[in-house]
């Protein structure tokens, strides 16, 4: 099974353990040698669900949107996107250069083709930006694909 995942990143420590609580239930749900997490291993949810991924026994597949992303997240964040990086089973390029919501809305689309089912760590409040949860979701309806919206009860971003 081929899970991708979409998410709010910058979410608050509290909220963060709630959703990794949620992301490790749902794990379980899947059998390890056949669960492939499909992700941009973003900071938030999108390394989360790697990470809770390969800790169940599962691969990873990477996404990677443009040639600048790594620079583009933060600098706290790249020893675990490199680490995520280098276990990955595969690793999928744009082809685009700029790290900006065209080459994220890019990487996503790619996400989504690559995968049987989204999760998506959403509020279900509009995108901030070109690119952003909801917009990724929106994509993956239009196309078919299920979504299953994980989002902690009572919480905000």
């Amino acid at each position: 099974m081929r899970v991708g995942i979409t998410g709010h990143r910058g979410l608050s420590t509290e909220v963060e353990q709630r959703v990794r609580a949620i992301l490790t239930e749902a794990v379980t749900e899947y059998d390890a040698g056949e669960l492939v997490a499909v992700s941009c291993i973003a900071d938030g949810p999108d390394a989360w669900w790697a990470e809770t991924v390969l800790a169940h026994g599962g691969q990873v597949e990477v996404v990677v949107p443009a040639q600048e992303y790594r620079e583009s997240l933060p600098a706290s964040h790249w020893p675990v996107y490199d680490r995520l990086y280098a276990a990955a089973a595969e690793v999928h390029h744009t082809g685009m250069t700029a790290s900006d919501s065209a080459a994220h809305m890019t990487g996503s689309e790619i996400l989504v083709r690559l995968s049987g089912v989204l999760l998506a760590v959403w509020d279900g409040k509009p995108a901030w930006g070109f690119g952003g949860t909801a917009d990724v979701v929106a994509y993956a309806q239009r196309t078919g694909m299920p979504v299953r919206v994980v989002w902690p009860n009572g919480a905000s971003r």
